[in-house]
């Protein structure tokens, strides 16, 4: 990776202010720009218009582990599948590599219908009615029924609830009783509905949240589980290899084999082409979510947008990722699920609706979710995928730092949210920002803006292992060696880092070639298992099959493909034609065992991971996802992706693996949380000075004075009888977190916070740097939980 200077690159018409004149009565209109990715040897004079940036081996083990999960101790179910809170990548297009061999110059150093699944069962119609019987016949059924009800109750009280009764935690709702081995609670009485746990293997009848039913098919010894009654309590195994959800996930032990849902709560052009297809030819074509819901709310379509999020991703998903012997998902949301502020034209709030759902559909079939803060305010890389095409504008510019207060506000309205004892056992890691560009930014920023998040999240949650969820960093694109030894005794951090082979240079070597030469064992496997050593549990959050860029939109809306020669920013001479690899119909039985096979080694190198993506949407030109290589679930349906990704164990031969554990302290034992007092004053927030910023005290300030905002829960309703699951009344887990939210100070003139680092803000008077930062930054109270 390159370490040239961010340069602002012109972009001409397209990208032009998509506001009208009087959009912004306030705010200085200044060119928009992309930004140009170093590391990837575009020049400002060959940036395409409109460009869009991108984007061990030990064996698993597990033993019977006690329990960190949430405290189950009230009496909710779920009404319906419809909740009351408020409703109102074409990033990979500049030769993007976040591998840890392109990156040490940065250092100065060395739609298909799920229902079609080849590898999960259709949904079934509803129960059929019953015949009619004899009495005989009425008396035999009824005694076989019993002994079918007694062997359930005792299964799931061996399975379920017996784990359960093994921890307590300080969580516990006042004055709930404990559960007895029946299920039910001393001193209270409860129908047997709700005191049975619904539960069922490979073969099982799923009643899902819509009404509909389904054959649950699991060949891997999974178990979904769900009861109306204690809608919060975690029973369910997505795979007989993978803990179940009342029980530990041990990090560097137990391996993560996850997928991305990328383009459902946060869209991209190249995941889900029809979204964006209709406009693409207009005078000004939508080339990302913010342009994609200005268009939609001027045609009076803005409903079009819900629709994707009921059906793009729903239920069935989450039983077919089980399926797939899959054990985590990467969610990506935007700061929009939470609010908008002034002109900003997202849709506000409504998708975390759906995100609650995800967690009930996790919950049920015994997935964990790894949520990532994907869109910040201002944009934290000016690609596609951060809602804005155009300017950095976190911890960059003259409104770097109010954007990333803003940013830090969402994190610890998040972190309060997920921290709760109902959440913890399912949402177990949180991405706290997706790719920021480091190089641009710089690393200082990204070092204290990462403590200042770490220390936001550990606010709400408590130190320790159980309490709240593990805090991710994205590498900013500086490669695994360069966090080594950051932040020593933090509590329960991972490093992640994004692996693409596809953004460089073109070759014309396909699978079976790259199989040959053990190109995915060779370039990654030695750096992840250094990693685990050097910084400590450490994933790939985005990996694909793509070995080149073809792909309706890959790079970034009609920019075309380097191997192809169509790209649009010039210099990629032809290599080969993109059909072959973009119209899977035509693929051989060999060209499919070549995509497994690599597929396999890239698992076994990369050996913790998500990969990108679950699916790639229809396009309404072909009927066909258009990019093959990114979708999960077609290569299920289509042979080219394994049924169980256990088979890539040994694929790799590796002379030096990561030897588990971890450190206590890495995993939230002893000396969690003591991160020494040197290192906490070396990296302490604000900065004071950004890379294009010598000084912070001319700059525009935000004020923490403002209302605070909170995620809404999902509405739950009581049952007769007291049951064993805890809903929180509110959506915040620290209750001494009362610090108030950053917001412009009334007085002051502010700039945009998107217009760009190039624009001049007006004066406005604001304490010195060092009082703001004695008075704002102090260290907020919190509580810390025993490991």
């Amino acid at each position: 990776m390159s370490g040239t200077p961010y340069q602002a690159v012109s972009n001409g018409g397209l990208n032009a202010n998509p506001y009208p004149a009087n959009r912004h009565d306030d705010a200085r209109n200044t060119q928009f720009y992309t930004p140009e990715t170093d590391h990837l040897e575009l020049h400002p004079d060959d940036l395409p218009v409109g460009a869009a940036p991108p984007r061990f081996m030990a064996a698993a083990q597990h033993d019977n582990r006690a329990s960190f999960a949430s405290s189950q101790n009230s009496i909710p179910t779920v009404v319906g599948d419809d909740y009351d809170g408020q409703k109102s990548r074409g990033f990979y297009g500049l030769n993007y590599n976040d591998s840890e061999y392109n990156s040490q110059a940065a250092f100065g150093g060395a739609d298909g219908s799920p229902d079609s699944s080849a590898y999960a069962s259709e949904k079934r119609a509803p129960y059929p009615p019953q015949r009619s019987k004899s009495r005989r016949k009425i008396i035999i059924g009824s005694l076989i029924a019993l002994a079918i009800v007694a062997a359930v109750v005792v299964a799931v009280y061996f399975a379920v609830i017996k784990p359960k009764q093994n921890h307590s935690t300080s969580n516990a709702a006042s004055g709930a009783s404990s559960a007895n081995a029946n299920g039910t609670s001393s001193g209270a009485s409860s129908t047997p509905a709700a005191r049975v746990a619904i539960s069922g293997g490979d073969g099982s009848t799923v009643t899902m949240f819509d009404g509909s039913t389904m054959t649950y098919n699991n060949p891997h010894g999974g178990t979904w589980y769900y009861d109306p009654a204690n809608p919060t309590v975690s029973g369910a195994r997505a795979q007989s290899w993978t803990p179940a959800l009342n029980e530990t996930f041990n990090f560097g032990v137990d391996n993560i084999r996850g997928v991305n849902l990328g383009g459902w709560l946060v869209t991209e052009p190249f995941i889900v082409p029809s979204l964006y297809e209709k406009y693409v030819n207009t005078s000004t074509p939508v080339v990302d979510e913010w342009t994609l819901t200005q268009q939609l709310t001027a045609d009076n379509a803005i409903d079009e947008l819900e629709n994707h999020y009921k059906t793009f991703i729903t239920e069935d998903d989450f039983a077919q990722i089980a399926a797939a012997g899959l054990n985590f998902v990467r969610i990506p949301i935007a700061y929009w699920a939470i609010e908008v502020r002034e002109n900003e034209p997202f849709l506000p709030k409504l998708s975390w609706t759906y995100f609650l759902k995800a967690v009930q559909w996790a919950r049920k079939y015994g997935i964990r979710i790894n949520i990532d803060l994907h869109a910040l305010p201002g944009s934290q890389n000016g690609w596609n995928h951060s809602g804005r095409l155009g300017d950095i504008n976190v911890l960059l510019g003259p409104m770097g730092i109010p954007n990333a207060e803003r940013a830090l506000d969402y994190i610890r309205i998040i972190a309060e949210f997920i921290s709760q004892p109902e959440y913890r056992d399912v949402i177990t890691m949180f991405g706290i920002t997706n790719e920021p560009f480091g190089p641009t930014i710089g690393k200082d920023a990204i070092q204290r803006y990462y403590l200042e998040a770490y220390n936001t999240v550990r606010t709400a949650s408590g130190t320790g292992e159980g309490n709240g969820p593990w805090v991710v960093f994205h590498d900013a694109f500086f490669g695994l060696t360069g966090w080594k030894g950051y932040l020593p005794n933090a509590d329960r951090t991972q490093l992640d880092i994004h692996q693409y082979i596809c953004f460089g240079g073109q070759s014309a070597d396909d699978y079976g070639a790259r199989v040959s030469s053990g190109q995915a064992c060779k370039t990654w496997a030695a750096g992840q298992n250094q990693s685990m050593t050097d910084f400590g549990m450490t994933h790939v959050g985005e990996w694909s099959l793509a070995i080149n860029d073809c792909g309706q939109w890959v790079n970034g809306v009609n920019l075309g493909a380097r191997y192809d020669g169509t790209f649009t920013g010039g210099g990629s001479p032809f290599v080969g034609d993109c059909s072959v690899y973009t119209d899977y119909t035509t693929y051989d039985d060999q060209w499919k065992a070549d995509m497994m096979q690599f597929a396999l080694q890239s698992m076994s190198a990369l050996q913790n991971w998500f990969f990108w993506t679950w699916k790639i949407g229809n396009s309404t030109v072909t009927g066909r996802p258009p990019s093959p290589a990114w979708s999960y679930q077609l290569g299920l349906q289509e042979g080219w992706m394994p049924t169980d990704p256990r088979l890539s164990e040994g694929s790799c031969d590796s002379s030096a693996p990561f030897v588990p554990p971890l450190q206590p302290w890495q995993t939230g034992g002893a000396g969690a949380g003591q991160i020494p007092a040197t290192v906490q004053a070396a990296f302490s927030w604000p900065p004071a000075t950004l890379t294009d910023e010598a000084s912070l005290a001319a700059l525009p300030q935000y004020t923490q004075t403002g209302a605070l905002v909170t995620l809404p829960p999902p509405t739950l309703t009581a049952v007769s009888g007291t049951a064993t699951s805890t809903v929180s009344a509110g959506a915040w887990n620290n209750p001494t977190d009362t610090a108030s939210m950053w917001v412009p100070v009334a007085t002051c003139g502010y700039l945009d916070p998107w217009m760009g680092p190039n624009a001049t803000p007006d004066p406005c008077p604001a304490p010195s740097a060092a009082a703001r930062r004695e008075y704002a930054y102090a260290p907020r109270a919190h509580a810390t939980h025993a490991p």
